[in-house]
């Protein structure tokens, strides 16, 4: 029996681990997407919710009837670096949304909560409706196919979200015809959890006691409120000395699990006289082990590796996009160069890479293409902690040094 009891445990700490882990890299899960992964937090959910309130005040629901799990993955108000993640398009290419196809997720969205079943052509009526209305957004024209273009991108976004399902008929049908015939089930309980936030947008302006039309000028302000957590008290010098542990740990640790690296530069000199301490050392290494994580402690920083690649929502290195390969091969350059490289330098590197590889890169043979290719993988590489780009200048960061070319003799291309 001890034995047996033995082995339950070490079972529910390595699913636990791996619920930890897949929850990080999709914090919103549902049953039909994956319905493995949702089994194995549901039955979990109870060791998850503590370690995620504990570790990182990060709150976690699993609606079991409904189907969906959601970690409000939320940033410790005033911790500054917010981390480049936006919301991607579904296209095969996964440029991130613009302020056009915001815009109407934010309204789509709005407009789906008064509904359980609806149409596109019905729900394009609303949103037009909506928009309308207000002077300070524009107007939504279905009679432009561009403008239906960025509406199918946001309703299939909700759709790979479960915040919709499609119950007949295909949403890309509606980019060719605005009388398309498409028809949903709005998925509430999701849709209400698709923001992660601690304050209610609703609320804002009401408690400051802001109308209607000093919005646009106190937008910064309300949006700091927005992502305000009461928890913390009223900030960093008015919080209580629990409350002011409280925000330390999970600021640091917020950023460890969520980042691809942390540099002791980047963090203030509370948080890094707690992560330094024998507790913070301590609750970092004991967090770190109870995820199934292995903890890299560097003279520069720390980071997580995970062996398995589950909390992993971005590769690198990855020939998914011409701008990580571009990416990785510049960072020979970066690492080469000890006060960095102009963009002039790295648009020459980039021009290079396009004249030794003909077929390679055709997004970006064009006049410019070589700069914007550049640009592209310094996006990367700032993104995954591997560079800095300032005053000009893009330097490697301590990182980068893990992907230099050490020992390795290249080939010549011109014998392949």
């Amino acid at each position: 029996m001890s034995n047996l009891a033995n082995q339950l445990v070490v079972a529910e700490r390595e699913e636990v681990a791996r619920a930890i882990r897949t929850l990080l890299a999709r914090p919103l899960l549902t049953e039909k997407d994956d319905p493995v992964a949702f089994d194995l937090v549901r039955r979990r959910r109870e060791p998850l919710t503590r370690w995620f309130d504990y570790t990182l005040g990060w709150p976690l629901v699993v609606e079991a009837r409904q189907g969906y799990a959601r970690l409000s993955k939320v940033r410790a108000y005033g911790s500054g670096a917010d981390g480049d993640r936006p919301a991607r398009r579904p296209r095969s290419g996964r440029a991130p949304l613009d302020r056009r196809r915001y815009v109407l997720l934010c309204v789509t969205c709005a407009e789906l909560l008064s509904v359980p079943v609806t149409t596109v052509g019905l729900l394009a009526d609303r949103v037009a409706r909506a928009l309308s209305a207000d002077e300070a957004l524009p107007a939504f024209d279905t009679a432009q196919r561009a403008e239906r273009m960025a509406f199918v991108d946001v309703l299939r976004l909700l759709e790979s979200y479960g915040a919709v399902a499609v119950l007949d008929g295909a949403t890309e049908s509606y980019t060719e015809s605005a009388d398309a015939k498409v028809l949903y089930r709005v998925q509430s309980g999701v849709l209400m959890r698709l923001l992660s936030a601690p304050g209610s947008p609703s609320r804002l302006s009401a408690a400051a006691g802001v109308a209607p039309a000093e919005i646009p000028g106190r937008f910064g302000e309300l949006m700091s409120a927005l992502t305000k957590e009461r928890r913390y008290g009223s900030g960093e010098d008015e919080a209580s000395a629990a409350q002011h542990t409280l925000w330390l740990r999970h600021t640091v640790l917020r950023r460890l699990f969520d980042d691809p690296v942390v540099y002791r530069d980047e963090l203030t000199e509370a948080q890094l006289g707690y992560l330094t301490s024998l507790t913070g050392r301590q609750v970092m290494r004991r967090a770190a082990e109870q995820a199934g994580f292995v903890l890299e402690e560097r003279a520069e920083g720390w980071l997580l590796a995970d062996p398995e690649s589950l909390a992993t929502d971005e590769k690198f290195p990855d020939d998914s996009s011409h701008a990580k390969v571009a990416a990785l091969l510049l960072l020979d350059a970066l690492t080469e160069s000890t006060d960095g490289c102009s963009a002039a330098r790295l648009a020459a590197e980039a021009e290079g890479l396009l004249a030794r590889f003909p077929g390679w890169g055709k997004a970006y043979r064009s006049e410019d293409g070589a700069a914007r290719l550049a640009e592209d993988a310094v996006r990367v590489l700032v993104r995954f902690g591997l560079a800095r780009s300032a005053a000009g200048r893009v330097t490697a960061r301590p990182a980068a040094a893990r992907y230099r070319l050490s020992g390795i003799d290249r080939r010549d291309e011109r014998a392949e």
